[in-house]
């Protein structure tokens, strides 16, 4: 079987069965909790890679394409449906070799997923083989806030107005006219020599100023949305990784 790096870098390729085929992908390598070697293969099988699915490991062989196991599809997917909490328990791991009949001693001991560590954590307890890169992300929202308040308020103004009004007014105008068989009996009419008084009333028109409401508009406020743009700027804090004392590979 291949050393425990090699089986480390298992995680995440397609495990196949006797025939070639494709079982599932590889989720996680559990060791054995005593000799801390890989022991089983935890691999996603179903639609979507939704179950997990426990294969021992001592049979195993890389090929191109994939990790090979000396077992048909279908009997990996009849194995025991054991829940992938993490680790193995005696009684877990007895069940399984029993399907997969391969001999379980009761001296042997369970199995984890963290036995797949390459190399340790200085700064902590171990957990797996890799490091989790974080950053933060500026998640950038809005709040409505009173800005301001506009009001209607009428008053009254006074100002001067000027028109010109058409007026009329009569005016005396004398008219003279001659004796004649017309109007001969009319101008004969009274006594000969006599004093007399006529007297013609005067109209003119005045102009007369009368003031009355009329309504103009209807003034009212009413509020739109605009839509503006604003740039928002802030610090965020990212993690780096680097590698010390080695060439960095990809």
């Amino acid at each position: 079987m291949p050393d425990t790096q090699t089986i480390a870098q298992w995680k995440g390729q397609d495990l196949l069965d006797t025939d070639g085929d494709k079982i599932g992908s590889i989720d996680e390598i559990y060791v054995d909790s005593k000799t801390e070697q890989p022991e089983w293969a935890l691999v996603k099988t179903g639609l979507f890679g939704g179950k997990g699915t426990f294969v021992p490991l001592s049979q195993a062989s890389p090929e191109d394409g994939g990790v090979r196991v000396p077992y048909a599809k279908s009997h990996v997917k009849d194995a025991p449906n054991i829940e992938p909490d993490g680790e193995l328990s005696q009684s877990e791991e007895r069940r399984l070799y029993e399907h997969y009949d391969v001999a379980y001693g009761d001296t042997d001991s369970g199995s984890s997923n963290g036995g797949d560590t390459v190399g340790r954590d200085t700064s902590g307890p171990t957990t797996d083989d890799a490091m989790t890169r974080s950053e933060e992300e500026l998640n950038v929202g809005t709040q409505s806030r009173e800005t301001g308040r506009a009001r209607l308020r009428k008053y009254v103004v006074t100002e001067e107005v000027e028109t010109t009004v058409p007026v009329q007014r009569e005016e005396v105008r004398i008219e003279r006219e001659p004796i004649t068989d017309a109007n001969a009996g009319a101008a004969t009419d009274g006594p000969e020599i006599s004093e007399e008084e006529h007297e013609v009333t005067l109209h003119a028109e005045e102009p007369v100023v009368e003031k009355r409401t009329v309504p103009k508009e209807r003034v009212s406020l009413e509020k739109d949305t605009v839509q503006d743009e604003r740039q928002v700027s802030d610090t965020i804090a990212k993690e780096q990784i680097e590698v010390e004392g080695a060439d960095e590979r990809n």
